[in-house]
């Protein structure tokens, strides 16, 4: 008798635990995405601060600055990691556009309000690739609690679902540089 007891109340202590780890390593993944929602908007409200900068010296290059203000835009509405991912690398890919642009422009590449822009942005960027590491580490920590027995059988059940990672869909096209023509 006092065996079967023993039994039930280490199962029930095990649950506890698995549940509680569960909880913990969710709260990290909603962390990690939380630095990833922050680096974003840092670099959404930069964008129109250097779009302006630029603006100045390349008037005639309306196209770029319309197709940054659209990327940026869907940056701010993406709700889920995916569509959030694919707005990112949109959003990356016209604003290095518009960071080439400058190549062209001498006078602007020696603004120092363009330079001060230039280097937030790659501290963004930097910050940016330190939080999504940060998030794919939390999701894969969890994905695999959530996947491996016996906790499969608790999470299922408490609702625990696997997170997805924050990637890049086209890699090949995310490895070629942008091109720039005038």
């Amino acid at each position: 008798m006092w065996i079967v007891i023993a039994i039930i109340v280490a199962l029930g202590a095990y649950a506890v635990a698995l549940y509680n780890k569960l909880v913990r390593q969710r709260n990290l993944v909603r962390e990690g995405w939380s630095g990833i929602d922050v680096q974003l908007k840092r670099r959404a409200d930069l964008v129109p601060n250097l779009v302006e900068t630029v603006k100045g010296y390349a008037a005639h290059e309306k196209g770029i600055f319309e197709d940054v203000a659209d990327k940026r835009a869907a940056s701010m509405k993406a709700g889920t990691v995916e569509s959030q991912a694919a707005a990112d690398a949109a959003l990356s890919g016209a604003l290095g556009r518009l960071i080439a642009i400058a190549e062209a422009y001498p006078e602007l590449k020696a603004d120092a309000n363009f330079r001060q822009l230039q280097t937030e942005l790659a501290g963004i960027e930097d910050q940016m690739q330190m939080a999504r590491r940060y998030y794919n580490a939390t999701a894969r920590d969890l994905n695999t609690s959530v996947q491996s027995f016996p906790a499969v059988l608790i999470a299922n059940t408490l609702g625990f679902k696997e997170e997805p990672f924050y990637e890049i869909e086209d890699r090949a096209a995310a490895s070629i540089p942008p091109k720039v023509t005038f």
